[in-house]
């Protein structure tokens, strides 16, 4: 049975830092594309770092570019976001998924080519 199980949220202060983990059970996290993506109350839920292996891309909207960084260690089986100078609007539920194929540049935040989700975490930043 595939699971993922996401960690590492919690409440920040603006400015501040988190590292969200997500596990990979029943499957290898390294030969899939993998997704964050992110939800917050009374809007769609939004990719915010998609992988495209085959293009060699890794997608960040303008909204945490330069701020959140994914990566991986393939013998914890486990992707990680890093988010770094949080921000009030970063508050939200964040998932990671595994893309179903080979994500491609034009596909790869495509949230329904996605067929695996983890749980969830919850980010909260406030003051």
């Amino acid at each position: 049975q595939v699971q993922l199980v996401e960690s590492g949220g919690g409440s920040a202060q603006p400015g501040g830092a988190l590292k969200l983990s997500c596990v990979g059970s029943g499957i290898t996290l390294d030969r899939y594309d993998i997704g964050w993506f992110r939800q917050a109350p009374g809007k769609e839920k939004e990719g915010v770092s998609c992988i495209s292996r085959r293009d060699s891309i890794t997608f960040y909207p303008d909204s945490v570019k330069g701020r959140f960084t994914f990566s991986r260690d393939n013998a914890q089986n486990t992707v990680y976001l890093q988010m770094n100078n949080l921000k009030p609007e970063d508050s939200a539920v964040y998932y990671c998924a595994v893309f179903g194929g080979q994500a491609t540049a034009q596909d790869m935040c495509v949230l329904t080519l996605y067929d695996r989700w983890g749980q969830g975490t919850q980010v909260t930043v406030s003051s």
